[in-house]
């Protein structure tokens, strides 16, 4: 049993891409994250990711990792003892890290081995609850305005957004720039219009192994209640069927009745929660067991 790291992305697709790709759903922030990586490096910041995957004790690639600084690692499905020994991998390679996301278990898994080795301490951010689409149905009564495909005279205000979003959201930054432009290449952003003016947007990942997952969603504040979120997310996601998906994902904050709400009306369905931790350093004096 062992954790392989590399910094060579098809190297690490050759040897974790069949597991991701066998569980699209449970994996599809790995999945798009790495598809948005082949199409430019530079998409989640300037520093360079990082990748691994856990060989069972049978031989059989049954864990993987990503980061992409300065976000938190990104885990996959992983027993315990994959997640606790990634985090004294890490630990001992001195790949300092400010937190981890995944599947609950994994991911409280790698906090408590990252705790017990650094001293850390761990608080809790969002908790997300997956999403697959089932039947598409349209809000009602509809907003007015329509949907089109965000081109490049929108880009100066779809990076805009991506900051306010993340301000919001307290996310942790990265190369808006960078992820407006391959959302542009692809066509993977979506805007509603009324009356030629610019009311919300929703995203969609690239479609890997038959999945694509909608993210960001946002509409400026003086502008929600009035269904374009939802209307936006919609025409996003049937775009997304259209064009060949065989499911369509996305994320919510439990914290937001509000969006976990509007989503299900669209016709989304639970799947799993996802958790983030992030570690604060011990304090001065303090330091690993």
């Amino acid at each position: 049993m062992a954790w392989i790291t590399t910094d060579d992305l098809e190297e690490f697709l050759a040897a974790a891409g069949g597991f991701l790709r066998a569980r699209p759903a449970q994996h599809t922030v790995l999945l798009t994250v790495t598809a948005s990586l082949r199409a430019s490096t530079r998409v989640f910041g300037a520093a360079p990711p990082e990748y691994g995957w856990w060989r069972a004790p049978d031989g059989r690639t049954a864990g993987a990792f990503l980061r992409t600084p300065p976000y938190p690692v990104l885990l996959s499905q992983m027993p315990g003892e994959a997640a606790d020994d990634l985090a004294g991998v890490l630990v001992e390679r001195e790949r300092p890290t400010g937190g981890v996301n995944g599947g609950r278990a994994a991911a409280e898994a790698f906090a408590a081995g990252w705790q017990r080795r650094t001293g850390a301490t761990a608080r809790h951010g969002e908790t997300n609850r997956l999403y697959r689409l089932g039947e598409l149905t349209w809000p009602r009564p509809a907003p007015p305005g329509r949907a089109r495909v965000a081109g490049p005279a929108d880009r100066e205000l779809l990076i805009e957004w991506y900051e306010s979003f993340d301000r919001e959201t307290s996310a942790h930054g990265g190369d808006h720039a960078g992820s407006v432009d391959d959302r542009l290449r692809y066509g993977g952003l979506t805007l509603w219009e009324v009356d030629g003016a610019i009311v919300s947007f929703a995203g969609v990942t690239r479609t890997i192994a038959g999945m694509a997952r909608v993210a960001p969603v946002y509409t400026p504040q003086p502008l929600r209640g009035r269904g374009y979120a939802g209307a936006a997310t919609a025409a996003v996601s049937g775009a997304a069927l259209d064009s060949g998906a065989e499911e369509v994902l996305l994320f919510t904050d439990l914290a937001n009745p509000t969006s976990n709400a509007l989503y299900q009306r669209i016709g989304y369905r639970p799947v799993e929660d996802h958790l983030q931790l992030f570690f604060e350093p011990a304090s001065s004096g303090q330091g690993a067991a």
